[in-house]
């Protein structure tokens, strides 16, 4: 009887996980699966399979959404994102947790308060200043407003990371005649690999799917992303079924493809960084 329980504990465990991932999974094979269908088909019948493999609508949803111009501009906008959140999380987290910075618990409060307020009450504010500078549609820019959104929870982790760190490679540094910044740059970074991994991954992620700040600051056919290209399909393609699963897979492949090819080194990140802290 005693064994029984933990059986049957890990038989319920699987029994979730599968209903998890097949509820995670449906909809996409769902997309998948109407991409190669006609409009009629799909609206009489969603689930049933395609008659004929047909590329048309692809062709339709590349042309209508734009996304020969929106894939590098998602690029561009979360490459740039990434470069300016890690860079900025990094050496925030190496100060939050080696150096002895006078109230860093109200630091600490308020970035977990910065995690809590909606982004819809820096909007108007941030976009009369834009518009200001002459810089609206500008990836940089729009990239810093994604970079600042990320970080705090980008620090967080990587403060984690720099934690699981033995302090003693720091004092041998020091003892050494290594700067705080050298010990940082040689030392600290390489060893934060996995953790900065991770966080690139996370806000890669966010970045390519974030839709209201690049749906603001993003102005002009030039500039749209995979997620507003899409949007701009909603309108003349409402009535093409086809066209629009395609357009959505589209827009889902290569961040599925992405994360099935990354997905060694976000777990690997992940553990390591639960060691201590």
């Amino acid at each position: 009887m005693a064994k029984t329980a933990p059986r049957l504990g890990r038989t319920a465990a699987n029994v979730f996980l599968i209903g998890a991932v097949l509820i995670a999974v449906l909809p996409l094979l769902l997309v998948a699966l109407n991409t190669f269908k006609p409009h009629a088909a799909i609206v009489a019948n969603p689930l049933s399979l395609p008659t004929q493999f047909t590329f048309a609508n692809f062709a339709r949803a590349w042309k209508g959404g734009n996304f020969g111009v929106g894939i590098v501009n998602s690029l561009l906008l979360s490459g740039t994102t990434v470069i300016v959140t890690l860079a900025c999380a990094s050496m925030a987290a190496f100060a939050l947790a080696r150096r002895q910075i006078a109230g860093w618990q109200l630091l600490t409060i308020y970035f977990l308060c910065a995690t809590t307020v909606p982004i819809q009450l820096f909007l108007f504010p941030l976009y009369f200043v834009f518009a200001k500078l002459g810089i609206i549609g500008n990836f940089v820019a729009t990239g810093l407003v994604l970079s600042a959104i990320n970080l705090p929870v980008s620090i967080f982790l990587l403060r984690a990371y720099v934690i699981s760190i033995p302090n003693e490679i720091d004092d041998a540094a020091f003892m050494d005649g290594a700067t705080p910044w050298q010990t940082f740059r040689h030392i600290i970074l390489p060893l934060m690999q996995p953790g900065m991994v991770t966080v690139a991954i996370l806000v890669f992620l966010n970045s390519w799917n974030e839709f209201l700040i690049t749906s603001t600051f993003q102005k002009g056919r030039g500039n749209v992303t995979m997620t507003l290209g899409y949007l701009s399909m909603n309108g003349t393609y409402a009535t093409d079924q086809g066209a629009m699963m395609a357009g959505a897979f589209i827009l889902v492949a290569p961040i599925v493809v992405f994360f099935l090819i990354m997905q060694r080194f976000f777990v690997a990140g992940m553990t390591a960084g639960a060691v201590k802290g």
